[in-house]
């Protein structure tokens, strides 16, 4: 089995002071991606910057305190590649991707935006330039034989199912059809595969963000915004996927929560 885990960790120092190095202690993954982790490596406490039986590769973005993406890997990666190739966005913390055997694995976080604002201009920019090249490296890793697996926090939910309050939302960030049509070509035209939904086709969620505010947690009244998304080949060897939800609000470390799949590896 090959075991990945996706968390945007909402700021890593922050998660690592409230349970998230114990977390990491735990887990069986064999592949961490962290999104808004907002340091340099060298803000970081050792123990996350560098954890014991960790391969570890961060990419912090050029803005300090923002954004930022992480890999841990248990076994050194064949290759390392951060950005995609972006003259505006390579230093923006916002993609890494790491070869093993048989597959590459990226950590992902997409923009954001905020509807009718610079920020959404900015979104639309980066899934401008993200499409094609989610094409390039499918094609690219087909002729080496090899799967692709891009995990992170898309920032979009696809359909209404993917967010408790949907109706009050379709103006909203996250949720415009822009943003969902986009998504739907990453599925349908680059031909990968929205691995949690395939293996839990007819449930609302599972969600994997809740706003601080309010009740949202308690109410579970969360979106589905952080996807594991997998070349077709992979995500059929996707046999379990679970959002670890923590049990109370005081447990959480990051208002998302970790998702987590594991794929058969056929060996």
């Amino acid at each position: 089995m090959l075991t990945v885990t996706s968390v945007n960790v909402n700021g890593l120092r922050a998660a690592a002071r409230k349970g998230f190095v114990e977390w990491l202690a735990d887990t069986s993954a064999d592949v961490v991606c962290l999104q808004e982790v907002r340091a340099e490596p060298g803000q970081l406490p050792e123990e996350v910057r560098q954890p014991g039986g960790w391969y570890a590769v961060h990419a912090p973005a050029a803005a300090k305190g923002r954004a930022g993406v992480s890999l841990y890997s248990r076994r050194e990666p064949d290759r390392v590649q951060i950005g995609f190739g972006s003259s505006e966005f390579d230093d923006s913390g916002r993609y890494v991707e790491i070869d093993l055997p048989g597959v590459t694995v990226a950590s992902l976080y997409l923009p954001s935006g905020e509807a009718g604002t610079a920020r959404q201009d900015e979104k639309e920019r980066f899934m401008g330039e993200f499409l094609p090249y989610l094409k390039e490296l499918r094609e690219r890793s087909a002729a080496e034989g090899r799967e692709v697996l891009v995990c992170g926090d898309w920032n979009i939910a696809h359909r209404a199912a993917d967010l408790k309050n949907w109706k009050a939302n379709v103006k909203k960030a996250g949720f415009l059809p822009e943003e969902r049509a986009w998504l739907s070509r990453v599925f349908d035209e680059v031909e990968y595969a929205d691995v949690v939904r395939r293996l839990h086709p007819d449930v609302d969620g599972p969600y994997t963000w809740w706003s601080y505010r309010g009740k949202a947690f308690d109410n579970d009244s969360g979106w589905r915004i952080d996807y594991h998304v997998a070349t077709r080949g992979l995500a059929e060897r996707a046999v379990k996927a679970v959002v670890e939800r923590a049990t109370s609000y005081d447990l959480r470390w990051s208002d998302h929560a970790p998702v987590t799949v594991a794929y058969a590896t056929g060996h």
